[in-house]
């Protein structure tokens, strides 16, 4: 390396506020797989359609993933075409002070980057709990779940900081594994004709199967199924041709996922019969085993070898989403040091042009979040994973709504763009279906964390105490700045 190159290299790392991440590194594909991983689609059917099936509308559960589809890509639709105007790794924080101004900017990227961190910890509880559980019956180790998670951190840590590529190669062969089981599962029993009572379009599909038993429970499991696919705009500055990149693998994703549930839920719930299918999925809630609903119908297509298979693939399915939400962390907090909306030091990079600090300050969050419900031996499943999985999902609805609000906002006041489809009537859209999510998700929390109603009370009110936080933050910062800009 010559003299010119390490003393361009060294500005960029010395010179946080004029930093930015390593261009032209992810293609549609390499946004896709980070996009999947995070919404980690064996821990989402595994953990969220036997709840759906046995609590929400039954049958009627494939019915709510289209919906909750439906949903997103009205929402999907103004986020791209705002998405063409700005690009930025910020990609909320960015959006919502751009069309609602600077200070609900700081207040979403608060509560933006709280929801990537919580999730991240929700799933280190599920994850660290399954590896444990492996550990003790493949050798006769018996390791306590924090022990496989805190390890599991320092992994995340250093493929985060070996470079964006590094991470995409490492998800892709976690995704295409789980995907791939659970599609071929999906389509040999759709080609086979479906089980006992058929493929059951009607009791899945129809109308009066969709509103039956209690539909909101069931749309809010879809809607947090699809948590994540936003992730496309985040790497907007690291991925080739942007304002043709992101727009793609936002609205491929967000189909790609939508099918996936939908046909794999339907499939399921055909592998038991449609009039059994609950009562299937209330007999694994009530014996602890969720994933056993799951799990059955497979191994009966597949054979007993497949039992041995899943519960690995489900823990890489949640190391690939812990990866995902932590290059997502990341690259918030880059962003808001960047702008000084936080210490300018989060945005150096390193030889890679990763952003390593950011990194460094997200596991460390990481670990103040999970460190507290080992020592005092909570239950990870039960309290970490369902209590910090239902915060996440309405932290990030509100930030869905927000957005919508903003391209609506930003396009009236710029008039950059005169399809009315795209700036105006399909975000209202979204709008009124992502508020009726949240309403949904509010009505239905203790269920939603699986706790106490006390307990969903404070995790609630949680969202607007962070979101006033990111607010006074940026009102402090203008105070402090504004005698040098005198």
């Amino acid at each position: 390396m010559d003299s010119q190159t390490a003393s361009a290299e060294r500005t960029v790392r010395d010179a946080p506020t004029a930093a930015t991440l390593k261009p032209n590194a992810l293609g549609v594909l390499g946004i896709l797989f980070f996009v999947l991983s995070g919404q980690a689609p064996l821990t989402g059917i595994a953990g969220a359609a036997p709840i759906s099936v046995a609590l929400g509308n039954g049958a009627g559960t494939p019915a709510a993933y289209l919906l909750a589809g439906a949903v997103i890509l009205l929402f999907s639709v103004g986020f791209v075409a705002m998405g063409r105007h700005v690009v930025d790794a910020g990609a909320f924080y960015t959006y919502i002070g751009t069309g609602l101004g600077r200070t609900a900017g700081a207040g979403s990227a608060s509560v933006a980057l709280f929801a990537y961190c919580v999730i991240q910890a929700a799933m280190y509880g599920l994850y660290g709990s399954i590896v444990s559980g492996l550990v003790a019956d493949h050798t006769p180790l018996h390791v306590p779940w924090w022990v496989c998670t805190l390890l599991t951190m320092a992994v995340v840590q250093a493929l985060g900081s070996a470079g964006i590529e590094m991470g995409a190669r490492v998800l892709a062969v976690f995704v295409l594994a789980e995907f791939s089981i659970l599609l071929i599962f999906g389509l040999v029993t759709l080609f086979k004709g479906g089980g006992p009572e058929g493929l059951g379009v009607a009791d899945s599909f129809s109308p009066s199967s969709a509103l039956q038993g209690a539909p909101g429970v069931a749309v809010m499991f879809a809607v947090a199924s699809m948590f994540g696919f936003e992730a496309t705009a985040i790497y907007g500055e690291e991925a080739k041709e942007p304002k043709k990149t992101v727009p793609r693998a936002t609205y491929l994703s967000v189909v790609v996922v939508t099918a996936f549930f939908a046909l794999t839920s339907w499939m399921l719930i055909s592998a038991y019969g449609a009039s059994k299918a609950p009562a299937a999925a209330g007999t694994a809630l009530a014996s602890g085993d969720s994933a056993g609903f799951v799990f059955a119908p497979i191994a009966s297509q597949f054979g007993g070898w497949i039992n041995d298979v899943l519960p690995v693939l489900l823990a890489t399915s949640l190391f690939a989403g812990i990866l995902t939400f932590h290059n997502s962390a990341n690259r918030y907090l880059f962003s808001l040091g960047r702008d000084r909306q936080l210490p300018v030091s989060l945005c150096r990079l390193n030889s890679r042009l990763a952003p390593w600090a950011a990194g460094c300050v997200q596991t460390a969050i990481a670990v103040v979040l999970v460190v507290p419900f080992a020592l005092t031996g909570k239950d990870p499943v039960l309290t970490l994973f369902s209590w910090f999985s239902g915060l996440a999902v309405l932290a990030m609805m509100l930030l869905y709504l927000l957005t919508s609000v903003s391209v609506v906002v930003f396009f009236r006041r710029r008039r950059v763009d005169g399809r009315m489809w795209n700036t105006l009537i399909a975000p209202v859209l979204g709008a009124l279906g992502l508020a009726g999510a949240i309403w949904l998700i509010l009505a239905n929390f203790t269920t939603l964390i699986g706790g106490e109603a006390s307990t969903a009370l404070w995790l609630v009110l949680s969202v607007p105490v962070v979101l006033a936080l990111g607010v006074a933050n940026e009102r402090l910062r203008r105070r402090r700045t504004a005698p040098d800009a005198r």
